[in-house]
Order: structure tokens, then sequence, then C-alpha cells
């Protein structure tokens, strides 16, 4: 099991990290641009919630990591990444919106590739940490990563393959 979840740990993240090329388009080029500022300006899908050049969407139907990081590759992101505070506070009061509540929701946090080594999915740096007291401790081979963890709300880490709500985030 861990191998397999080494794997596909090592394949998510590989893959969101190949998975942004950055295109360019010129404005300037094909029939007069006629659109105003606001038109041009990318906005999340309904239903996700925008933050500076991001977007987020909580799902609350439950699933494992792997498939939870599955389904939001189908949406064009990644279970999502948290860089600050700000950030983390914004995706809890998401939550926390939908659900009147805190539950524990999957981001997409994983060191299966290597224990204590921590990346995003989506590639980004893994700079940001809001663990718990006493986490990440690898309990009962604990690999992937989860929010809202105890009464101050913070990330934990947990076996893979229970089913959580989770939280896929996309750049604009």
């Amino acid at each position: 099991m861990l191998t397999v979840s080494l794997l596909v740990c090592a394949i998510m993240a590989l893959t969101g990290a190949a998975a942004d090329p950055e295109g360019e388009t010129d404005l300037n080029s094909g029939p007069e641009v006629t659109s105003s500022i606001a038109e041009l300006m990318p906005s999340c899908p309904p239903g996700w919630t925008s933050y500076s050049i991001r977007c987020f969407l909580y799902v609350p139907s439950t699933m494992t990591w792997a498939n939870a990081e599955k389904y939001c590759q189908s949406q064009g992101g990644n279970l999502a990444s948290v860089h600050s505070f700000d950030e983390q506070h914004v995706i809890q009061t998401m939550i926390q919106r939908q659900t009147s509540g805190y539950p524990l929701a999957w981001l997409g946090g994983c060191d299966a590739a290597q224990e204590g080594t921590w990346f995003w999915s989506d590639g980004t740096p893994f700079s940001y940490n809001y663990w718990a007291t006493g986490q990440p401790d690898n309990r009962a081979n604990a690999n992937c990563l989860l929010m809202n963890f105890g009464d101050q709300k913070k990330f934990d880490d947990q076996p893979c393959h229970y089913g959580m709500p989770f939280v896929c985030g996309k750049k604009l």
C-alpha cells in the first residue's frame, strides 16, 4: 500500500507541475478588441471562491486523497495548496459558510514519496505550514494532509485512503 501511495503522490505532483504551461495571448492580433477590462479579466467558475489569483472549491463528497486529487484535476486544478495564513483563513471561511462548521477536509499536501518531505500536488513549494501540535506524526502511515484538525483547526497528516471532503484549487 505504501508503494502505491508513493507512486500516486509522485505521479500527481509531476502531473500537476507539468500541466501548467504558461501560454501568452497577444491581445493586439486578430479582430479589433472592444471588450471592457472586466471582460478580459479571468474570473472563477460559478461556485468557486476567488482569492488573489486563485480559485477554491469545497467539495463535501467524501473521497480518498488520490480520488479527490483526480476530481480536482478534472475541474482544471489540484487539491488546494495553502501558502499563507490569509489563504488558510479564506478557505476555512468558505467551508464554514457552506457547512456551518469546520469539517476535516483534504488539501494537496503529501509526503508519501519521502517521509517528512512534504510537497503540494500542484507542484508549488511547501513553504507555509500550519501543523497542529505534535503533527505531522505519521501515525498509521499518515501521508496526506488535511485541514481543520483539533481545537485550533490546523493541519494534520492522515492515511490517504480515508474518505474526506476536500478543497480544490486552481490559478485564474
